[in-house]
């Protein structure tokens, strides 16, 4: 039902090819892109990242079409194999995120009373933090790698989850279909999961979208700051920090292809899920 609701918002979208819609496919023509690098990684780098393959600090050009970093590694290779990490790590912190706050503001939404005070007040509390010190926090404890990395950054965005799907739902269950659900005998159990939750996936969609390009500058602070995965895994943040040392001596191509990346695909995700929460959210369509 939910599918063939998205569908035909879609359809209906399509046919006046509004701004969201152009918005909508050039983000998604750039994640496309790499995803595909993504997948196709063994194929498309031409040197392995981890090794020596020319000459240290060898400009762009000739060979090697983004130079070679300060041990000879070829920068294209790293940025390559790079985007493996980054998302791996961007998705898995992502559904960490919505894993754990989906359901509690499901829960605190639709029971209410002390629960959901009390529930509230935590997310509050953690929310308060800024970011990017509560991931160093966490990720200093945890330690290294692509899991404790993903969990140090997925507590960062569980009250995003919480308090957007909170919000939803303390206004769908008001809604008439929902008291008519109570009025025939349906359990708790029931109008939560089939009537509540459904009316909260569009907005969960382009939350987790967003999510993923805020965790992929997360991810890329915690590399840059030596948080991150440890060398010499290719990680466009450590890259980009190693790089920042030879800057002086004008060797600029060790930090602006791993930056750029990284502005890439966080723009790419950025676009979509914009895109995204003008089409299906219905007071944007209506206007």
């Amino acid at each position: 039902m939910i599918a063939a609701k998205l569908v035909r918002k879609a359809i209906e979208g399509a046919r006046w090819y509004g701004a969201e819609w152009y918005i909508t496919v050039a983000g998604g023509v750039i994640l496309v892109l790499v995803f595909l690098m993504t997948i196709f990684a063994p194929l498309l780098a031409p040197y392995n990242p981890i090794k020596s393959a020319g000459k240290p600090f060898l400009p762009p050009g000739g060979e090697f079409i983004l130079g070679t970093d300060h041990l000879g590694r070829d920068i294209l290779s790293r940025i390559i194999y790079g985007s493996r990490v980054v998302l791996m790590v961007a998705f898995l912190s992502a559904l960490f995120s919505a894993l754990v706050g989906i359901p509690f503001g499901l829960i605190s939404g639709f029971v209410g009373g002390f629960f959901d005070r009390t529930l509230s007040l935590i997310m509050d509390s953690i929310y308060s933090f800024p970011g990017l010190i509560l991931a160093i926090a966490m990720a200093a404890m945890l330690g290294p790698g692509v899991l404790n990395i993903s969990i140090a950054i997925a507590v960062v965005y569980i009250p995003t989850y919480f308090r957007m799907v909170r919000g939803q739902v303390l206004s769908v269950k008001e809604e008439l279909y929902v008291e008519a659900a109570r009025s025939l005998g349906a359990k708790a159990g029931t109008i939560l999961w089939q009537y509540i939750f459904p009316n909260v996936i569009p907005s969960v969609v382009v939350v987790f979208s967003m999510n993923i390009a805020d965790a992929i500058l997360t991810e890329a602070g915690l590399s840059f700051l030596g948080l991150g995965l440890p060398p010499p895994t290719p990680d466009w943040g450590f890259d980009l920090s190693k790089g920042k040392d030879f800057l002086p001596r004008g060797y600029w191509w060790l930090i602006t292809f791993p930056g750029a990346m990284i502005s890439l695909v966080t723009l790419g995700f950025s676009l979509f899920g914009e895109g995204l929460n003008e089409i299906l959210n219905p007071r944007l369509a209506e206007s």
